[in-house]
């Protein structure tokens, strides 16, 4: 064989696990969406005076349990946290939004999810199952998986210096965000949740 037929037979070879590897079939699939099971069917119940009462009746349930008094409802929280919440679900984003320093910062918990199938309890339960991962350590550091945001949630919902809730729910085509502000705002650096 010669010099120019070993160099072709490499170059066939190459080409061919080029060939391979950048086939359709090597190519991954995304992984199936993964949908939650639903404990009702059609869209889950909404209105302001349910909202409230999901929001209070489980936001002192968390407090209660580790010894803090219950939160207050704020309408003045709440009407900042609709705005928000409108804000967010106009832009289909989630972020937090920038807040001042000092006495006039509120805390704030965001959700989302598809639009009608969570209930008010329910997405406010997915900030409180933070508790499983939750360390009362100073800020940041509460964490037993070392993320802070998940145990960022919960910690605002137990803080020890906050006393008034207020939230909202918003609404795009596609999903929900839920909005709550809280005062005094909680999650302040180098402070820990609980006495």
């Amino acid at each position: 064989m010669t010099g120019f037929e070993v160099m072709r037979k490499m170059l066939l070879l190459m080409l061919t696990l080029l060939a391979a590897c950048t086939a359709p079939e090597s190519v991954q699939e995304a992984p199936d969406r993964v949908v939650e099971p639903r404990a009702f069917d059609g869209n889950a119940p909404r209105g302001d005076t349910r909202l409230r009462a999901a929001m209070i009746e489980r936001h002192n349930a968390a407090r209660a349990a580790v010894g803090m008094p219950p939160l207050a409802w704020d309408a003045a929280l709440a009407r900042d946290a609709e705005g928000y919440a409108r804000e967010l679900a106009r832009r289909g984003v989630m972020e937090h939004a920038p807040q001042p320093v000092g006495p006039a910062a509120q805390g704030e918990n965001l959700w989302t999810g598809t639009r009608g199938a969570y209930r008010y309890g329910e997405m406010a339960q997915h900030w409180i199952d933070e508790r499983r991962n939750f360390l009362n350590q100073p800020i940041p550091n509460i964490s037993r998986t070392g993320r802070f945001v998940e145990a960022g949630h919960y910690s605002q919902i137990v803080w020890q210096g906050t006393t008034r809730v207020g939230c909202a729910l918003a609404s795009n085509r596609t999903d929900d965000y839920l909005v709550c502000r809280y005062s005094p705002a909680g999650n302040v650096w180098g402070q820990r949740a609980l006495p």
